[in-house]
């Protein structure tokens, strides 16, 4: 999934585009604002409104010299496109949820890298570090099968390849306490999206 820009990956040309600036606001557009905002043209955003205010999803109010647009959220088309703007939220929500089910649940999933800046598209990866338990290690079959659950689950959630980088809880301390810039980057914008904070984990090695 393109999380940059998930309406116009789905609804591809300059009605995603449209619809994606319509979506990020209560306010009343004019057509030239639109135009700005979508990167689209006056002549194509002129052509594209007409349709959607006949659908209803858009609502047109005159006000002369201009015409002002808004997205009609109660419209039963509105929600399914304010959810797949909020498509990253959703996702970061669907992590945890799954995660917290494991057979084996981790002491800490860690999301970073572009998915965690907010820049991840098609083509990224979602990089996350799974903390083991004490007394787990990569070589358990229950925990092998639960990361692969987890990696399978939010892989069809999202679209996009998951990278899960396991690390025993008595070194993750030490690797986020580190000077290595894979370790600093997971320090500085990691998301936490289940289980132990990055404070905590990297200060306190207490089962």
């Amino acid at each position: 999934m393109d999380f940059v820009r998930p309406v116009e990956a789905v609804i591809p040309g300059v009605q995603g585009r449209v619809l994606a600036v319509l979506v990020e606001t209560t306010a009343e557009l004019n057509v030239r604002t639109i135009a700005r905002l979508s990167g689209g043209s006056l002549a194509q955003v002129s052509r594209v409104l007409p349709g959607l205010v006949e659908l209803g999803l858009v609502e047109r109010r005159e006000v002369p010299p201009s015409s002002l647009f808004c997205l009609v959220r109660e419209h039963v088309a509105a929600g399914p496109l304010i959810a797949l703007a909020r498509g990253r939220d959703g996702v970061i929500e669907e992590m945890g949820r799954v995660a917290a089910v494991l057979p084996v649940s981790p002491v800490s999933v860690i999301v970073f890298g572009s998915f965690a800046r907010g820049e991840a598209d098609a083509e990224s990866d979602i990089d996350t570090v799974f903390v083991q338990p004490v007394g787990v290690d990569e070589t358990d079959d229950a925990w092998s099968d639960s990361v692969e659950q987890w990696r399978s689950q939010i892989r069809r959630a999202s679209g996009n390849p998951v990278e899960v980088l396991e690390v025993g809880f008595e070194e993750i301390g030490p690797r986020l306490r580190s000077s290595q810039l894979l370790w600093r980057d997971i320090r500085s914008e990691g998301i936490v999206v289940h289980g132990r904070g990055i404070d905590e984990l990297g200060g306190n090695n207490d089962a």
